[in-house]
This record gives C-alpha cells, structure tokens and sequence, in this order.
C-alpha cells in the first residue's frame, strides 16, 4: 500500500488544485506552487530522479539537485498534458498511448503494482474517451488533466526505480512526446516573442493544423497518429543495444524537425535566419573591415580620383550590385567656380558591377539612397546603392552605410572635387563650368 499512498494523496491535492482552477482560476505561481509541493511528496516518498545517465553518464546527484529535478519533472510533464487539452479528445488520448506503454514497462520491470495502477488509469481514460471525443459531452477540465497528467508522471517516476537505465530515464520521455513537445514550442515561441511565457494563444500545434484546412476531428485523429508514434519507438528502447538509443533519438528529432518546419512557426524561420547570419558572419567581418578602411582613406585623399577609387574598392568585395552618385550645383557654388549640370560627368560617378554589366538595368531590385551631408552641414548630393533582388541576405552591417560613411565621403568630396575638376579642365573650352566671383 506504501507505493498507492505515496502517489494517491499528492495526486489529489492536484486533482483539488484542478478543480479550484475550474471553478474559481488560479494564478500560475499557485498553480506551480501546488504541483511543486505535490512533486516534494513524492521525492520524500522515495520515487525520486537521483542521476540522468544518458545525460551526465554513471554520476549521481545530491538531495538536493534530485529534488529540484523530481520536481521539475513532476511540474513539466502534469502542465504539459494541460497544456494539448485544447481539443475534444486529444488530452486524454495522448494520456492514452502514454499510459499503455507505463503499464508495458511495468510488465517487463515486473512491478505489479505500477501494471495494475496503470491498467486501471487505461480503462478509465478509455471509458471517458467514449464521451469526450468530438463532439464531446464531458470534459476533462484543469481538474481531469492536471490530474492525469500528475499521475502519468508519478508512475514514470515508479517504473524507473526497478527499469533498466536507458527505459528509466528515456523511454519516459519519448513516450510523453506530443506534450513534451508542445510545452517546449510554446515556451520558446513566446521567449522569441518577447512575450510572458504564461500567456495564452492560438499558435498550438492543433491550432496550426487546424488553419490549414483540417477539420476537428481529422487533426485529433492526425495527433493520436503522432502519440502512437512516440509510444511505438519509446518500446523499442526495452530491447536497447548499441544503436538503438541513437537511431530512436535521431528518428525522434528528424520526425520533430520536419513536422515543426511543415506547421510554418514564423518564430522558428527567424531563429533560422539568425542561425545562417552566424555562419555568414565571417563574411560579413571581411565587408565591414572594407568600409571601415574606406573611411579612414578617405579621410586622408588627395584628389577627386582616388576619392572614387576608395569608394569601388570598398564596394567590389560586399552585396551591392551598383552605386552612383550625383552632386548639386548649390552645395558646390560657395567657391569661386558654380558647376553647372550640362556636364553629367563631372557631376555624377557610377560604379558597376562587371557580373551586372552585361544585364539590363531592367532587373527588379532595391537601393539605398543616402545624402551627402558635410561635417559643416552642407548637403553636396546623393548616393544611391542598387542591390538586384535576391533571397540571400545582404552581409554587411547597414549602419555603417547610414551613419559614418556618408559623411565621411561627402567631406572627401568637399575637400577634393573644386581642385581635382579645375585642375584637369579648361573653364573657356567648356561652357558647363562657369567662373563666379565670390563677394
């Protein structure tokens, strides 16, 4: 009677909780709060988890470390079945296929005990699951779920203290996989979120599935397939040889990878995005190191030649396909000559490409215009960056474009254009550089 005592009276101080929550809501720190306290019972009880040798091989933990993950445990797998309670019959059936392969490892373990406890938990889920699938005439609750999920839980806890080591400690997991997997989701699409972690929404994996077209009862029957799946490989774990345990995980995580990818978490294709920016980020150094010496040689040019120079060289090795720039007439006037634009080569510089040169100017792409604003204030012109469209992401940091480059090239421009465009050209032969007199 020891192991019933040990179970049965926590379980229903959750069961209580449950129908405390139905009735009247409860916070979630009470709620946790209450399932923690439930999880110490059974720690003080002896069904305790003292090692995770799949994880930290033979080493054994401490009082203290084994409480904080019995706990853990107890509070993660008796939220999670609350958590896919979302649909007609879903909770309670995914219970199902969980519990049946609980009552198989007690079989095998041969603990009596745990396989009767667990036959009953099976009938009376079956018995319930008559009335509660779609369209259902009772319902689970918080109390129901809370409640199964505890003693799913309880149980898993029992069987790994006479089960091998790989059946203690993986075939629990696996077994519990939709749950699982479900809290994990939904925990980590609300961190990247930047929303609490305790809010509802509508991005469950049912709820996915049932904004692609299916219907209720068909993404019900769609996840008891999945439950069935995760309780099948689970039980191959009681045979474990060399492989076996690598095969079901890397099956397990291939099948999780690709249904998560198939449900389109718009939250999983930005950490993706974030994933291939780390690994392009040698890249994207060589690009910033190119502009940040572009504009310590700026700094330092001599004439309007090697301004351009400066400029292509910095631009030859990153994303962009094109860049022009185009001077006015009023920011250039203050100087003894006024450029008039009848000349568009003195005026303007376009640098190409050669790979786009032979294209068409026609090719669907974006640009960046920035001005060319002085360190005095003076805004000579604009530059355009032209970049054709093209699904990888562009590897450079834009804020070095926005911020220190241009003025670092509008004040080069400043200092060497009046000197490079007299130098090389008569102002009588051509009508398009007329001579001003400064007052």
């Amino acid at each position: 009677m020891r192991p019933a005592t040990t179970i049965l009276i926590p379980a229903c101080v959750v069961f209580l909780l449950g129908v405390y929550d139905d009735l009247r809501g409860a916070r979630p720190w009470v709620k946790f709060a209450v399932q923690g306290a439930a999880g110490a019972m059974l720690f003080f009880g002896g069904l305790r988890i003292l090692a995770v040798p799949v994880v930290f091989g033979a080493r054994h933990f401490g009082s203290a470390v084994g409480l904080v993950l019995t706990v853990f445990w107890v509070i993660g797998i008796t939220n999670a079945f609350n958590l896919i309670d979302g649909l007609d019959g879903l909770a309670a059936g995914s219970a199902l296929f969980s519990t049946l392969v609980v009552f198989i490892v007690a079989l095998v373990s041969h603990s009596h005990w745990l396989a009767l406890a667990t036959i009953v938990l099976t009938g009376s889920i079956l018995g319930f699951l008559r009335f509660n699938f779609n369209p259902a005439t009772i319902f689970l609750g918080d109390s129901g779920s809370l409640f199964i999920g505890f003693l799913l839980s309880a149980f898993a806890l029992q069987g790994a203290t006479k089960a091998p080591t790989a059946v203690a400690v993986v075939i629990p997991v696996v077994s519990f996989g939709l749950p699982i997997l479900e809290t994990g989701i939904s925990i980590l699409r609300r961190l990247i979120n930047g929303r609490p972690v305790f809010t509802g929404d509508r991005e469950h994996i049912h709820h996915k599935l049932l904004q692609r077209g299916l219907s209720h009862r068909q993404v019900v029957i769609i996840l008891y397939a999945v439950s069935g799946v995760f309780a099948m490989l689970s039980l191959f774990l009681l045979w474990p040889g060399g492989t076996t345990l690598g095969l079901v995980l890397a099956v397990v995580g291939c099948g999780v990878w690709m249904g998560v990818q198939h449900l389109g978490y718009i939250e999983f294709g930005e950490l993706r995005r974030v994933a291939v920016r780390t690994m392009e980020q040698p890249q994207v150094f060589v690009n910033n190191m190119a502009i940040r010496r572009a504009l310590g040689e700026l700094k330092v040019a001599r004439d309007y030649e090697q301004v351009c120079n400066i400029v292509q060289a910095a631009f030859e090795s990153n994303d962009f396909d094109s860049l022009e720039w185009t001077l006015e007439s009023s920011g250039l006037g203050n100087r003894g000559f006024l450029l008039v634009p009848q000349r568009s080569d003195l005026l303007q510089f376009r640098w190409q490409r050669p790979s786009q040169s032979s294209g068409n100017d026609s090719q669907p792409s974006w640009r960046l215009q920035l001005d060319l604003l002085t360190a005095k204030g003076v805004l000579l012109g604009r530059m355009m960056l032209f970049r054709v469209y093209s699904p990888k992401a562009l590897q450079l940091d834009i804020n070095l474009l926005t911020t220190d480059f241009p003025a670092a090239l509008a004040d080069a421009l400043d200092r060497t254009l009046p000197a490079s465009v007299l130098a090389g050209v008569n102002v009588d032969a051509h009508p398009s550089l007329l001579r001003t007199q400064v007052n």
